[in-house]
């Protein structure tokens, strides 16, 4: 670092557990661009003044996580499009003192989606678990495929219906009582686990019953950190066809960078120090 750095973040509580500081810090070297990326602890009491630090230290960008991807909206400048049918912004650009809200998770875990596990989501019935801000940005990238139906499922049923009835009638998002998953997903091809439930450290921990997956279908799982969870694990022995959080991790962040910098992403470097961290 020098007097010529540019500065990046990530806010977020908890935050520590991030590896954004690690990807990206690598991106930019890959790129040769004088950059830091650093993780900081943003209560949800202090985010008011978190972003009036962005805007006052001239911080070229900031990634947002949870619990503050929708709150954060109000804070900015200005809101893109897709950020704005999300509901959720979790990338900022600071476009000369001008704060302007992003969302790259729907984008990065869709496109994950299609690479690593269905590349064809028209016609398909999706099921998706929970009703946070990363679900909003999931269900308007996941619209825009084409598929047949979304139903949203969250143990706060009343979450659920909110969320699905915030969308356009025209995508085809829907909500279903806690007590009808079951058969929702013994018919859907394509299971979603939006939650952070199996996150580390409570790693054996279950959304749902993975027993209730067809075979053939697709469980999904936007948790990184185990890279397969217990979820994930379980489908697998039914026959399922899984996908976890990794792809989408890189993915978001790789668009984010995008925004930053107008440069391509070096999405292999990316992955590859992420994949390290997790063996060290």
């Amino acid at each position: 670092m020098d007097s010529h750095t540019v500065l990046f973040g990530v806010i977020g509580d908890p935050i520590r557990h991030s590896k954004s500081p690690i990807m990206l810090n690598r991106a930019f070297r890959e790129r040769g661009i004088n950059g830091a990326y650093a993780a900081f602890h943003v209560a949800p009491g202090q985010l008011e003044h978190a972003i009036a630090g962005v805007r006052g230290l001239g911080f070229r960008g900031l990634n947002v996580t949870i619990p503050h991807k929708i709150e954060v909206m109000s804070y900015l400048d200005e809101i893109s499009e897709g950020a704005k049918a999300a509901g959720a912004v979790n990338t900022i650009v600071n476009d000369n003192g001008r704060l302007i809200g992003y969302n790259t998770d729907g984008i990065g875990y869709v496109r994950s989606l299609k690479e690593e596990a269905e590349p064809n989501l028209a016609g398909k019935t999706i099921v998706l678990l929970g009703a946070g801000g990363a679900a909003r940005g999931i269900l308007w990238a996941l619209a825009q495929e084409n598929p047949a139906s979304i139903l949203v499922a969250n143990r706060t049923e009343s979450k659920a219906a909110e969320l699905s009835a915030s969308f356009s009638p025209d995508l085809r998002i829907s909500s279903i009582p806690w007590s009808e998953l079951r058969d929702a997903c013994r018919a859907a091809d394509v299971v979603i686990n939006t939650t952070s439930v199996g996150m580390s450290p409570n790693i054996d921990a279950l959304p749902i019953d993975p027993s209730w997956l067809k075979p053939g279908s697709v469980a999904s799982d936007l948790i990184y950190n185990p890279l397969k969870t217990a979820f994930l694990q379980q489908a697998e022995l039914i026959g399922c066809r899984v996908h976890g959080g990794l792809g989408m991790f890189i993915y978001q962040g790789a668009y984010a960078f995008e925004f930053w910098t107008g440069k391509s992403a070096p999405v292999d470097a990316m992955r590859a120090v992420v994949l390290e961290s997790f063996v060290k």
